[in-house]
């Protein structure tokens, strides 16, 4: 299994970036789209037209490239010597991928409460929390690239 993963590392990593640079597209979005859902009058089409692009978005983007980010993280944490586990970068970039993960999961409950017309949430709250994956993700590539620590 090691020589496999070696094998095919660069395909393994080139579609690890691919999954996260489509995550974090719908991550980056689906906050916004909450900005102006939340400003938007119940049952109104404009109302029913967010709740659409909101769930194809979770759905058929958002929710299919996190799998595949874990999957082909998961493979790259696996390839012997890409990873050196005494060394703290990598236990603190796992801990922002596990914090977006956490993220990804409100947004999913936040979209299910403006699929049930149940948002109390105001617009100004949703400009705040679109910038937490900008700043997780900034950490991430951080650590990845500089391995500060």
């Amino acid at each position: 299994m090691d020589d496999i993963l070696a094998d095919i590392y660069p395909w393994v990593k080139a579609l690890h970036i691919i999954s996260v640079i489509a995550w974090m597209a719908g991550m980056f979005y689906l906050p916004r789209l909450f900005v102006y859902h939340s400003d938007a009058e119940i049952g109104s089409d404009m109302s029913e037209t967010f709740k659409i692009m909101e769930r194809r978005l979770l759905r058929g983007i958002i929710n299919p490239a996190m799998i595949f980010t874990f999957f082909f993280g998961g493979l790259l944490l696996l390839t012997p010597g890409i990873v050196d586990w005494s060394e703290p970068w990598i236990w603190l970039k796992l801990t922002l991928v596990f914090l977006m993960g956490w993220f990804h999961g409100e947004l999913s409950k936040w979209r299910k409460q403006f699929e049930a017309d149940k948002n109390t949430r105001p617009a100004k709250f949703y400009r705040l929390v679109n910038e937490i994956p900008t700043v997780l993700v900034i950490g991430i590539v951080i650590l990845v690239v500089v391995k500060p620590f």
